[in-house]
């Protein structure tokens, strides 16, 4: 059940009046399956047990999506047609759409933009291992890790165009909106050092907005920061303007915007951009809230479309989902299945208790005779919140791409953010998950990574996420460039696994 807020998004109410989380993703799910298959939607919407139901139902929702161009289409917009019309916003104390709510004016929003003071970083350097990886040395590691089945070639060939087009790095000029710009995994700080204007959303906590502030400084590029006006229509001080170091504790006191109870100033602030401009979506939150955040995001670019703008996209798939893979992706994990040699045999018995399964039991046969796999990374103790969450953002980036837009939606490896930290049971797998050819990576090489590969998306013409680009499904958007950190290419189904990886990670820890 989702906590009321006293105004802003909020999960739909039942006939009893209960806010159930459980019963609006399985709708909404049910929704999406409807458009291609009726007998799936049914299933769907009798799952009983929804904590655990989802998984299967999702891994259903893409298996029906791969059948065809216009059924991942249809998908992506029965799905968002369905949260867009069952999410509610709550408003001088009514329930109303979200249409209408985003329509309202919402409370003034100023600006305030720091300048940096130093110059452009040249070229890609990628912190890892506790090494600045630069030119030869970082084309050597990408290919090490498509070599050990860590990333797809498509990451590394992306990459490689990066380091051949330092030029394309040089990001004066160009104008990124980001929300949740704070979140480890957002692409603020590399877009600033390489000179970027960052329209920056995220919450009114002084703390990371003084970070930000601090790193736009030690930049080449401009922070334009969200005040929001007081209830007499004032601002606490001057906006529109340029300020001074000293003026830092102040601006990091009167920044913020929240996207869940803001979202229509949000939208208002972000269509007065005058110049071509990317957003991206990196906000995250635990629970529900991360679900609302999604759907806020997604309210947000409905409205700017609505203003008349068609700002290029910009998300960040997660790897714990479920995604439609190449045949080449199926016979390296198959072949590493079948030379198990000895540890096969002692693996056995555990089979029967769903241990140690296979990655790919099946290979499919689309309707365009294409032989495909489909990875299930699901993590049951992300929950489906988190995968629905995560699916608004897909059925966005489909439906864009589909209508014309510039989408980039690269998949991130799994990384050791603060969220995951603080879930001790993930931690604790991310901590053994190297046993089974699986990298874990540390936040600043992952966003760094993440950033490069968002650059190469907007300024190479022949990406998956330029429209132009021809696909034989939309799904190949998210598996093309993918950094999926070995969860795709390894021999074993990765939640068959995750215990073992948990407990062996935490007598590692403990070692």
């Amino acid at each position: 059940m989702a906590d009321d807020q006293a105004s802003g998004l909020r999960f739909p109410a039942g006939s009893d009046g209960h806010r159930s989380t459980s019963a609006t993703g399985r709708a909404l799910f049910a929704d999406a399956a409807r458009a291609v298959n009726a007998d799936l939607a049914s299933a769907i919407e009798h799952t009983s047990t929804w904590r655990t139901g989802y998984i299967p139902a999702l891994r259903d929702v893409v298996i029906a999506e791969s059948a065809s161009p216009s059924a991942a289409y249809a998908v992506a917009e029965a799905g968002l047609a369905s949260a867009h019309r069952r999410f509610r916003a709550r408003s001088n104390n009514d329930d109303i759409s979200v249409h209408l709510w985003m329509g309202q004016r919402g409370e003034s929003v100023g600006s305030v933009d720091v300048i940096g003071r130093e110059a452009p970083a040249e070229g890609l350097s990628v912190p890892y291992a506790g090494r600045l990886l630069q030119g030869d040395h970082l084309r050597r590691q990408v290919d090490a890790w498509v070599d050990r089945g860590i990333a797809e070639p498509g990451f590394a060939e992306a990459i490689h165009t990066v380091i051949d087009n330092p030029d394309w790095l040089q990001l004066h000029g160009q104008t990124f909106a980001i929300l949740g710009a704070g979140a480890e995994m957002a692409p603020t700080r590399a877009l600033l050092r390489w000179g970027a204007t960052v329209q920056a959303i995220d919450l009114a906590r002084p703390a990371p907005w003084l970070s930000l502030i601090e790193a736009t400084r030690a930049s080449a590029g401009r922070l334009r920061i969200p005040i929001v006006a007081g209830p007499d229509g004032q601002f606490p001080f001057t906006v529109e303007g340029v300020v001074h170091p000293q003026d830092d504790d102040i601006i990091a006191g009167a920044a913020g915007l929240n996207l869940l109870t803001q979202a229509p100033a949000a939208a208002r602030w972000l269509s007065a951009i005058d110049e071509p401009f990317v957003l991206g979506t990196y906000a995250y939150a635990d629970g529900a809230a991360h679900a609302l955040l999604s759907m806020a995001a997604d309210a947000i670019i409905s409205a700017i479309h609505d203003h008349g703008k068609d700002p290029a996209l910009a998300f960040l798939a997660t790897p714990t989902d479920v995604f439609m893979v190449p045949i080449e992706v199926v016979a390296m994990a198959q072949h590493a299945w079948d030379t198990r040699g000895l540890a096969g045999l002692v693996q056995r018995p555990l089979r029967l208790l769903g241990q140690f399964t296979p990655n790919y039991p099946d290979v499919y046969l689309t309707p365009a005779d294409r032989a495909v796999g489909f990875n299930d990374s699901l993590v049951s103790q992300q929950g489906p919140n988190y995968a629905l969450a995560k699916r608004l953002q897909r059925w966005r980036a489909v439906h864009s791409r589909a209508r014309g837009s510039v989408v980039s939606m690269n998949l991130a490896p799994a990384t050791r953010t603060t969220s995951v930290v603080r879930n001790r049971a993930l931690a604790a797998a991310y901590a053994g998950a190297g046993r089974f050819g699986v990298e874990v990576f540390d936040p600043d090489t992952s966003s760094t990574l993440m950033t490069a590969m968002l650059i190469h998306d907007l300024r190479n013409p022949e990406s998956v996420a330029q429209p132009g680009t021809a696909l034989d499904s939309p799904l190949d958007q998210f598996s093309a460039c993918a950094l999926h950190g070995g969860l795709w290419r390894s021999a074993y189904a990765p939640r068959s696994v995750m215990t073992i990886a948990a407990l062996t990670g935490m007598l590692d820890r403990g070692s």
